[in-house]
């Protein structure tokens, strides 16, 4: 039973880890890319958005960790099956 604890924890350790380098990216780019951006979106905004490329890039970032979190939401599979079908 340890084993499966230190390797969930380790998984949980790698992904906090490459969430931290994904931010730190995301705060590089922002500290290097202080012009102005376009963003037009016909179909959805009628006028053309106006804004800093680090807000541009913070938004899609949250954009996309939003659509992960609720693509991969849910789809955790419960250990009391593998135990239901090794009792049968």
């Amino acid at each position: 039973m340890c084993g499966a604890n230190s390797i969930m924890n380790a998984k949980l350790l790698l992904k906090t880890l490459f969430f931290i380098v994904i931010l730190l990216l995301l705060v590089l780019m922002g500290m290097h890319n202080r012009g102005s951006v376009d963003f037009t979106l016909p179909p959805l905004l009628k006028n053309h958005l106006q804004q800093p490329a680090a807000i541009m890039y913070f938004a899609f970032f949250a954009i996309g960790v939003l659509t992960g979190t609720i693509m991969t939401a849910g789809t955790g599979k419960k250990g009391g099956s593998k135990s239901s079908k090794s009792e049968k």
